[in-house]
């Protein structure tokens, strides 16, 4: 089943490329419908310069936005930790909790 994390960002993929240990696993890639001699049938798209690949919260790479399917890279070292906070600029955002006006008014009146 597929999970969607709290967290992803897009980034091209040539930003990625430019991880000197980076590797594809394009077998992972998303299937694409195309049709072939009048049959539809899906294929595994090709990767090129000019497509997004999604970083996730875990720092595992896939070819979408589901954090456990078409994964592409998933070898999360400290140096590709690095890469991604120091170079690409990453950073998980930290939410607050938001709490209504209107529940802080009950709490001070009580």
């Amino acid at each position: 089943m597929a999970k969607m994390g709290k967290y992803c960002k897009a980034y091209s993929i040539k930003d990625f490329r430019k991880f000197s240990q980076w590797t594809e696993k394009s077998e992972n890639t998303r299937k694409e419908t195309q049709e072939i001699d009048g049959k539809e049938i899906e294929v595994t798209r090709e990767l090129t310069d000019e497509d997004f690949l999604y970083l996730q919260e875990n720092y595992v790479v896939t070819d979408g936005i589901f954090q456990n399917e078409n994964i592409i890279f998933d070898k999360v070292t400290p140096e590709w930790k690095d890469f991604c906070n120091n170079t690409l600029m990453f950073e998980i955002p930290v939410y607050e909790s938001v709490v209504s006006a209107s529940v802080e008014n009950v709490k001070s009146e009580s």
